[in-house]
């Protein structure tokens, strides 16, 4: 069986991570879904750093005061959702030790 191929609208590097990933792990259908949406989420955070680097991150509204760039907004809740979806994919495959203490009489 051939390996799929990344969606054509990720960008060069976001291909390049698809294929190693999917060289390199053993992955479900559902991980696809994930790890496109992953690089979706990472292609969006790298487009909206390059508009804030370009236009600073501060910009004047209709009135001439001073706001957020838009794309600070945008930069930061695709860099949450990147973090969140990677986490999911698991792809350290280390089990996730149980931040609790442990119980008395070891149950």
């Amino acid at each position: 069986m051939s390996e799929p191929r990344p969606p054509a609208h990720l960008s060069k590097a976001g291909k390049a991570w698809w294929r190693s990933t999917v060289r390199d792990y053993d992955l479900a259908e559902h991980h696809f879904r994930l790890l496109t949406a992953a690089l979706e989420a990472w292609d969006t955070m790298n487009a909206a750093r390059a508009m804030v680097s370009a236009d600073g991150m501060v910009v004047l509204d209709r009135f001439g005061q001073a706001k957020a760039h838009p794309a600070v907004a945008i930069e930061r809740d695709s860099r949450i959702a990147f973090a969140r979806l990677i986490r999911e994919l698991d792809l350290d495959g280390e089990p996730v030790p149980d931040p609790r203490p442990p119980r008395r009489g070891g149950r």
